[in-house]
């Protein structure tokens, strides 16, 4: 019977009609479209967001970040961290299963009919197996060891590069089957919210091993849906997960949607059409060709769709800006080329930026690296609009027709445009190179750029991840420091923001370290981003955070409702 129920799902999920089947049949079925395509469901391959949307509907980590950004339990119910932050220790709920799979059913027969002492096959008694299990400390050591595999090579290796290692072996260890244990090498405080990262989840050996390279696409987590259906480049259902360990204040267990469904839409403005037809039930960011249609010059959403759509904002972690290579063999020396540098941060009117090429998405980004909404964030040390200011540094440095090569991708041509002309009007010349994405990374990464586009997701919500990206020890091509820039107090104050457990405290580190490096200028801090979310009016509950996590748990679905 359970099998014919599940069928009879992912029939009613795959048709295609006029109608939407999941409010004709009573079925909830939450529906998005994600135009760059997924490529694997193993969360130790999930690096963006549309592979860390779709892991996060089937995995859980030890712990998580709520949608205010406070750290919260998950498959740990509570942790200790030892007083010289190098240990930290996790209890486990002892209430969280597997998705129910067959994986589970062929491992207990296996282990049932075991080889017998004499070689032969054990005669085993018929039993009920099952067809899933609980999570105990072993399975955390299995899933973290999968992510630091060399032969892997997941590109979340790096979130254990703080933990010790004893002859190639990490630190995981399972002190019994609901406490787990991990050693850093050093202190290293945003550890803990590291561990909330899609990379950090936990995976049945039985499942990877039982699938093997298939595991990409068969996946098998503890999370809220479990994996249903997938034709790759067309649709991804995943269904609810009904023994899934949370539950809401009344008692009722989540999720309460019974089913995700992905769209594979290559072209944007065809899955814009669809969401409006109330095809898609969300729509994540805008796209430049139809800003103007769905928003007013100030960000808000134009009236005719007032009734039909919702829109949620959020500050986003991100930051926007052009990066300077810093060249120690500048012919202008270092400080005309620092003049050079705050001259251009100096004269770009960002408020108008904003307003007439994102429709006021966005805030101007006039506050250093670290974006607002996180601890260190000082709105005073970065550059405003200051136009007279600019023309006197280029005057006073004899920088009157220099020329600027900047580089950017085609996504940000109207940005790169709107600073070309605001550079020309202080005296310098500028020209811009449009290249893909591709040259563009490759070309930075050698350092043979000058002036490109740059922006920076936190990976976890604490500035240390944005202020890493301007230490010596990071140089590109080894680390994200494209722009070189190197200041030894700025990496003194960085080991001692490291140190510091007082989050308070090391926000003070934070703050000083970015505006020592504001005042060199290795960068031209643009915007903020704003987390920008379309829902259909039937969906409530959506939500939304400053990481843009894809976040289902507890969205309901009125199917009464429809565009």
């Amino acid at each position: 019977m359970r099998k014919l129920l599940i069928g009879i799902l992912s029939v009613l999920l795959m048709v295609s009609c006029g109608k939407r089947q999941d409010s004709e049949d009573g079925l909830s079925i939450f529906k998005y479209n994600e135009s760059a395509g997924i490529l694997t469901l193993d969360p130790i391959y999930a690096k963006d967001l549309p592979h860390i949307w779709a892991c996060n509907q089937v995995f859980n980590s030890l712990v998580a970040f709520d949608d205010k950004m406070n750290l919260v339990p998950m498959v740990a119910k509570s942790w200790e961290i030892s007083e010289d932050g190098l240990v930290y220790t996790f209890h486990l709920r002892n209430d969280v299963q597997f998705h129910e799979d067959e994986c589970f059913e062929g491992a207990a027969l296996r282990q049932a009919q075991g080889p017998s002492k004499n070689g032969g096959d054990k005669a085993v008694e018929p039993v009920e197996t099952p067809t899933s299990r609980f999570v105990t400390a072993e399975d955390f050591v299995y899933s973290f060891n999968r992510v630091v595999d060399k032969q892997l090579s997941s590109p979340g290796m790096w979130i254990f590069s703080s933990v010790k290692q004893d002859e190639g072996q990490y630190a995981f260890t399972a002190l019994d089957d609901s406490t787990f244990q991990i050693e850093l090498s050093k202190p290293f405080p945003p550890f803990l919210g590291i561990l909330s990262m899609t990379y950090a989840s936990v995976v049945p050996k039985e499942a990877v091993e039982y699938y093997g390279d298939n595991f990409r696409s068969h996946p098998v987590g503890t999370g809220p849906f479990h994996f249903q259906y997938w034709k790759e480049g067309v649709k991804l259902v995943f269904r609810k997960n009904p023994n899934y360990f949370e539950r809401d204040a009344t008692g009722e267990r989540l999720p309460y949607i019974d089913a995700v469904s992905v769209s594979f839409l290559i072209d944007k403005q065809v899955a814009f059409l669809e969401f409006i037809k109330g095809k898609f039930d969300f729509m994540s960011g805008i796209d430049a060709r139809y800003k103007d249609e769905l928003l007013t010059y100030d960000g808000q959403l134009r009236q005719k769709y007032e009734d039909k759509i919702e829109l949620i904002t959020e500050p986003y972690l991100n930051t926007e800006y052009f990066s300077f290579f810093i060249d120690p063999n500048d012919p202008l020396g270092p400080d005309r080329a620092r003049a050079l540098r705050q001259a251009v941060s100096l004269c770009i009117d960002r408020e108008k930026m904003l307003r007439y090429l994102r429709n006021g998405i966005g805030e101007p980004g006039t506050g250093g690296m670290i974006p607002a909404g996180l601890p260190g964030h000082s709105p005073t040390i970065g550059y405003g609009y200051d136009l007279k200011r600019a023309q006197r540094l280029v005057a006073e440095n004899h920088l009157e027709g220099y020329l600027l090569q900047l580089s950017t991708v085609a996504d940000y041509a109207d940005i790169g445009k709107f600073v070309q002309s605001q550079v020309e009007q202080i005296g310098l010349q500028c020209k811009m190179e449009v290249m893909p994405p591709a040259t563009m990374r490759s070309m930075r990464s050698n350092g043979s750029l000058q002036f490109f586009r740059s922006s920076w997701v936190a990976d976890y919500p604490d500035a240390e991840n944005y202020l890493s990206l301007f230490t010596t020890s990071n140089f590109a091509p080894a680390g994200p420091n494209y722009t070189h820039y190197t200041n030894p107090k700025y990496d003194k104050l960085y080991d001692k923001a490291l140190l510091c457990n007082d989050l308070q405290e090391r926000a003070q580190y934070y703050t000083e370290m970015d505006s020592l490096m504001m005042q060199d200028a290795p960068v031209v801090v643009l915007f903020y981003d704003e987390v920008l979310r379309f829902v259909n009016k039937r969906v409530q509950n959506m939500g939304s955070n400053p990481t843009n996590l894809l976040d289902l748990r507890r969205v309901r679905i009125d199917a009464k409702k429809s565009l």
